[in-house]
Order: structure tokens, then sequence, then C-alpha cells
């Protein structure tokens, strides 16, 4: 729907500017939104939703994401022309120029500011990290091996925001959260960079789908594994009840259809596989809701 939405609008800077902040390809913001929303609800007590706080970090997790691909582009204009997925981003492509780029990201990077000021004290400078891990994530990929773990870090520090926001300070389920967000992300990032293997090889840019190799989707099972792991921690410290745990079971079966699902690697299989994590994260957010 998001697609059709901005192929509606008639004026062409203002369509590729939308693109350039993938706002037809709302992927990316629901992947970073459902870890906040966990933790979020889960430092509310059953049953009490702020929806003040709800709004602020929906709004936020979409500026942000929004903000992260801009700065990618940015990034990666000289490499993205060279990789048949990416030649027709706005930038690359030419449709959008450097300059304009550079305003709407600073445009995106101070209404997360408006938007973290709306908060307490701790978030501010939680915010501010967050700020310089989403920055700098798409220049990771030239020197770092395993960039695919850097950007599970950033996902994650939006549950430790969203964890702060309620109770102004820091727990080891706010750090239970977000480790199990960091292992959740490089997961399936990984099955999202098994799409690109070929083009990074060509082009020196590293990812995790070339660091595995043949192991690729062993070491997804683990970091899969690892996820069910901590959430089990975490609701074992939350003291859940049977739904969660039930939604947990559910989404562990899901990650091994999803690891079966890659087995023959094909591109459409890849994508639909890791489009599906955006369910996954809705069924652990219910499982969060009604735990009691």
């Amino acid at each position: 729907m998001a697609r059709y939405l901005v192929e509606w609008l008639p004026w062409p800077l203002a369509r590729d500017l939308l693109r350039l902040m993938r706002v037809d390809r709302p992927i990316g913001t629901w992947l970073l939104l459902w870890p906040a929303l966990w933790a979020l609800c889960a430092a509310m007590p059953v049953g009490q939703i702020d929806w003040r706080l709800v709004a602020i970090i929906s709004v936020g997790a979409f500026v942000m994401r929004s903000a992260g691909c801009v700065i990618n582009d940015i990034a990666d204009r000289r490499f993205d022309p060279y990789v048949a997925r990416t030649r027709d981003r706005p930038l690359a492509a030419g449709r959008v120029t450097l300059r304009q780029a550079i305003i709407l990201l600073i445009g995106l990077l101070l209404l997360a500011l408006l938007l973290a000021l709306q908060l307490n004290p701790l978030c501010w400078q939680l915010a501010i990290i967050g700020g310089l891990l989403a920055v700098s994530y798409p220049f990771t990929k030239r020197f770092f091996w395993a960039p695919q773990f850097y950007m599970g870090v950033a996902f994650g520090w939006g549950a430790i925001i969203a964890w702060a926001a309620v109770t102004a300070q820091l727990s080891v389920i706010a750090w239970l959260i977000f480790a199990a967000t960091l292992t959740w992300a490089a997961g399936y990032d990984t099955i999202y960079a098994m799409m690109d293997r070929r083009d990074d090889r060509l082009i020196g840019i590293h990812s995790t789908a070339l660091l595995f190799g043949r192991g690729d989707r062993l070491a997804v099972a683990i970091l899969y594994g690892m996820t069910v792991g901590l959430l089990a921690v975490v609701g074992w410290q939350l003291q859940a009840g049977w739904f969660y745990f039930l939604t947990l079971c559910s989404c562990a079966i899901h990650m091994g259809w999803q690891i079966y699902a890659i087995r023959g690697y094909q591109t459409e299989v890849l994508l639909r596989v890791f489009l599906s994590n955006r369910w996954l994260g809705l069924a652990m957010f219910l499982g969060f809701c009604w735990r009691g």
C-alpha cells in the first residue's frame, strides 16, 4: 500500500525523496519498531499502555529508519550503480542530487532530535548514541567483516531507548531484549545479504553471508536459537504466562521454517523469507502485550 501511495504523488522529486527514505518499502521500519515496542510493553504494567510513548517511539522508528536509508545511499552512491538490485535507487540513478539527500538527512535528524526531547533526560543521552550508530552503520561494510551484527546493535538500541522512556533507567531485561534483537537482526539480515553475495564480493563489500560461506544457514540457525533463548529468559524475568511462551514457540517454529525454506538460495524465496520477519515481530509483540 505504501508503494502505491508514493507512486500516486504527482511530483517526481517528492516521489524520489520518499523512495530514498524507503517509504515505499516499510519492512525496515517494522523490523526497527517491533523490538522497541517489545521493550516498551515489557516495561509497562500488563494492560496499561501509555499511548503517547507508543506514538513517539513509533514515529521515531520511522524517522530513524528513513535517516538510516538516506545515509546508506549517500555512503553507497559509488557502489549502488554497479549492483543490479540497487542501481535504480534515486541517488544512484541521479534523480536526486547529493545536496538534496544531505538536506533531507539533516531534516530527518532534526525531527528525531525533537522527538527525543519529548522523553526523559536519560533518553536524550541514549538517542545521541543511537544517532551515531545509525550514521556510522553504512560505512562498516567497508572494513568490518560482520556488519550485520553492527546493524543488530543499531536496531536493538531502539529497545534500550524505549525501556528508558518508561522507567528512566536501564535493567537486565532491557539488555536481554537488546541482545535478542541483535541476534535476530544479524540472522535475518544474513538471509537478506545472501541475495547480494556475488555483487558484494565483486565490489569489495563485507557481509556475514560472505563471512559464513557454506555455513551460512547453520550460522542463522545458531543466531535464531540464541534469540529464542534470550527471549525465554526475558519471559522468565517478567514472570510471563503461558501465552508469552506459546507465542515464543510459534516464533521458533517460524524461524525453523525460514532456515529450511532458504536451502535453495533462490532470490525470490530469500526475499519472501526476509520479509516474513515483520510478522514474527508482530507475534512476539502480542506475546509481550498479553504476557500476564
